[in-house]
């Protein structure tokens, strides 16, 4: 039987998703066809009760406008999704069965959703999770940025306010940051953040956009500014570019992963490089996190990626990489 997969959401014509999914089943062996499916917020319940109830899931990728609608959805959310709000990722599990294919009565975390609308009466449950965050910490991971103590960070800064940002600021958490600042173009949109940074155990400020660059250029013993360890941009395309002419020359190498990888490289991203930063691209946080989504999605198939060994594992990721021009 094939196997089915897709990427849900509006506009969904510009996803690479099939490229990625498709280069790493493709490697496992999987029988499995990815697809993109357009389905606008208001047409998600009629999804859900007429193509998304077929037997055959094995999961869906979840961009926007979907991110929030489709929590409710599911029937086991992570812990992540409980604390963000917001998911990307649908697994299709058969009941009986966890994360990584061993048995388990609810979630990865323990937690189970009463109240969600997915197919839990039929023979698998919907277990929801945001794979953002794994991205965004890969991602960041390749500019040089690794997990470590909370004694020896600075601040994260995390530019707009939006889903993408809730998954940066459990990014940040996992790095080992106590304290992120939020630049917003309305303070009070990115003071929206403080539920999730408190439930992450984050203390968060907010600032208007504009002071960023005011930011960057503090000292190590400046007392009104933070000094900044690395940046996350999560506003959509050419939405930073006023940023561009404003930044200083840096007096250390600062990471920024911009999210926004249509058109590359972004306004914003040559203008942090040339102020002598380091810069990653959207399209390596959509690469990792797509990496997990394919080792959740194959967990209860015959050939899980998760349990792949570490050399062959690796040629997978490189195949996904090609299949997006990395």
């Amino acid at each position: 039987m094939t196997r089915q997969a897709a990427v849900l959401g509006h506009p969904i014509a510009h996803s690479l998703s099939p490229l990625l999914h498709t280069a790493a089943y493709d490697h496992l062996g999987l029988d499995a066809d990815y697809r993109r499916i357009d389905v606008p917020e208001q047409s998600l319940q009629d999804f859900l009760r007429g193509e998304g109830a077929s037997e055959d899931w094995m999961g869906w990728s979840v961009t926007m406008p979907l991110k929030a609608a489709m929590v409710a959805a599911v029937d086991s959310p992570s812990a992540r999704v409980t604390a963000l709000g917001v998911l990307n990722t649908v697994v299709h599990r058969p009941i009986g069965h966890g994360a990584s294919g061993t048995a388990d009565s609810g979630s990865a975390d323990g937690t189970t959703n009463s109240g969600g609308t997915g197919n839990s009466g039929g023979s698998r449950t919907l277990y929801g999770e945001n794979t953002d965050v794994d991205g965004i910490v890969a991602a960041l991971g390749e500019a040089g940025l690794h997990p470590g103590s909370s004694s020896d960070r600075g601040s994260f800064g995390i530019i707009g306010a939006g889903a993408t940002a809730t998954a940066a600021l459990a990014a940040a958490a996992e790095l080992g940051y106590t304290h992120v600042r939020s630049y917003a173009r309305s303070v009070q949109r990115g003071l929206e953040l403080a539920p999730v940074a408190a439930a992450l155990g984050l203390r968060l400020s907010v600032s208007e956009l504009s002071e960023l660059p005011e930011d960057l250029r503090a000292g190590p013993q400046d007392p009104d500014r933070v000094r900044l360890d690395a940046v996350v941009s999560t506003l959509p395309p050419r939405a930073a570019d006023e940023l561009s002419a404003t930044l200083p020359r840096l007096d250390r190498p600062i990471p920024l992963l911009d999210v926004a990888y249509d058109p590359w490289p972004s306004a914003l991203a040559s203008s942090w490089e040339a102020s002598g930063g380091r810069v990653v691209s959207g399209l390596v946080m959509l690469l990792h996190q797509a990496v997990k989504q394919v080792e959740l999605f194959s967990a209860a198939t015959s050939t899980p990626a998760g349990e792949l060994p570490k050399e062959s594992h690796a040629q997978m990721v490189a195949k996904m990489r090609r299949s997006i021009g990395l």
